[in-house]
């Protein structure tokens, strides 16, 4: 890049500054007004100048940003490899599928095989072991952590079980140190959905780097955004390298875009049925997907991760202060837990209404929503009853009474960076409000 380049840019990037302050100024908080938000973003000038800086390249496709993004996200994780995928979603289908290569030998899942996984989860968590013909077998999780109940796993545990596919719910790390031990007590993968927890802690290591596999979203909601965009982790070259193929096509070909002949032997394979020297770049040893992200997806997440310690600081920080205000509560509020060896990073604050309480959950829901307090419910609740998983083929263990008591009675707040105290206050005293009328 030349000195005008440079200058260009420079100018460029001043006038962004300048336009991101000019928005900030006139931001304001108006009590009763403003509506108060679950989560959401939270940038300043950076993420917009480094956005800026990629869209002026006009590469687009997976480049230096997305290079270095993978890279700080294997340093921070202290994992050996990441692949960047364009949702959360994705990276929760490739990391089912990458589990059926034949590369994988006797270990691979097959149709039929059945994955552990629990019933209060969201959709994408559990779709791909349907959408790979395997069989998901369902427990049930414990109010208050909202994580699998790990007394009924060696009761799920059959001849055709290869797996374990669970999510930290919401930021609060399950109980890792069981989950492990039964994983390799019993020669199970572990995929360990990561997608609302990132930052989260058990016994002093990052969450996501535990898993044979780890997946994360960076959807706007979740502790960094780049607007979409997915992440797995792994340790393994052989998964990533499956992972790789599974995002890009299927093919046996690892290059990165705008690059030839990594493997320097382009045109000296022979495989399948294909004749000899048979362009690596266009052979496919997998059946699958384009799941690749943009370059400009991780030059947002790039300046979101020099933010994001402040911004776990800042979820636990809310968090703390909510939890404190609601301890007065604990007749009518199941308050949340957690493992004594997690520290979670949380995504929002979750509250479970207790049977005598004297009041619904819509009751106080509605009050909420109508005084611009904005609120979501524990995802899916009990997935089985959702219109679309009404026939499939699955198992249940030991029962699921509590995701449905939790599908009729559990809710959450925000903790997320971007609310202040200004905002908790208001929001506590609405609570407080609705609750002095029914107790």
């Amino acid at each position: 890049m030349d000195d005008k380049e440079q200058g260009i840019r420079k100018a460029i990037f001043d006038k962004v500054k300048e336009l991101h302050d000019y928005r900030k100024s006139r931001e304001t908080f108006k009590i009763g007004e403003s509506t108060i938000t679950f989560a959401g973003r939270v940038y300043d000038e950076k993420e917009m100048i480094s956005l800026v800086d990629c869209a002026l390249d006009f590469w687009l496709t997976e480049g230096r940003f997305t290079i270095e993004f993978e890279r700080a996200m294997s340093e921070y994780l202290d994992v050996k490899h990441t692949v960047l995928t364009n949702s959360g979603s994705s990276a929760n289908l490739l990391a089912v599928c990458v589990l059926t290569s034949e590369e994988l030998g006797e270990k691979r899942l097959r149709p039929g095989d059945e994955v552990i996984s629990v019933a209060a989860a969201f959709p994408t968590t559990v779709n791909p072991i349907i959408q790979n013909n395997l069989v998901p077998v369902f427990l049930d999780i414990k109010i208050g952590t909202y994580n699998i109940d790990t007394a009924k796993l060696e009761e799920a545990l059959s001849e055709r079980t290869r797996a374990v596919f669970i999510a930290h719910a919401l930021g609060n790390p399950f109980d890792l140190d069981t989950i492990m031990q039964f994983c390799e007590r019993n020669g199970l993968f572990l995929i360990e959905d990561t997608c609302d927890a990132l930052g989260s802690k058990y016994n002093g290591r990052l969450v996501g780097s535990f898993g044979d596999i780890s997946t994360f979203s960076f959807y706007p909601p979740h502790h960094i955004t780049m607007g979409e965009g997915g992440l797995l982790a792994a340790n393994s070259p052989l998964l990533t390298k499956l992972l790789r193929s599974f995002r890009d096509w299927g093919r046996h070909c690892w290059c990165r875009p705008g690059h030839d002949d990594t493997c320097g032997k382009r045109f000296n394979w022979q495989l399948g049925q294909l004749p000899f020297g048979y362009d690596h770049k266009y052979i496919y040893s997998h059946i699958g997907y384009n799941l690749k992200a943009l370059d400009l997806q991780p030059a947002i997440g790039l300046a979101q991760l020099e933010k994001l310690d402040d911004f776990i600081s800042a979820r636990r920080r809310n968090f703390e202060y909510l939890y404190l205000h609601f301890k007065k509560y604990e007749d009518v509020f199941y308050l949340p837990s957690w493992d004594q060896k997690a520290e979670p990073s949380w995504f929002g604050f979750p509250l479970t209404i207790k049977e005598k309480a004297g009041f619904s959950r819509n009751e106080l829901v509605v009050f909420l929503e109508s005084n611009k307090i904005l609120t979501r419910l524990l995802f899916a609740g009990n997935i089985l009853k959702q219109p679309a998983y009404r026939d499939i083929r699955c198992r249940i263990v030991g029962g699921v009474d509590k995701t449905d008591y939790a599908m009729g009675n559990t809710f959450w707040v925000g903790v997320y960076p971007g609310l202040t105290r200004e905002m908790l206050d208001y929001m506590v005293s609405k609570f407080d409000e609705f609750l002095a009328d029914r107790i």
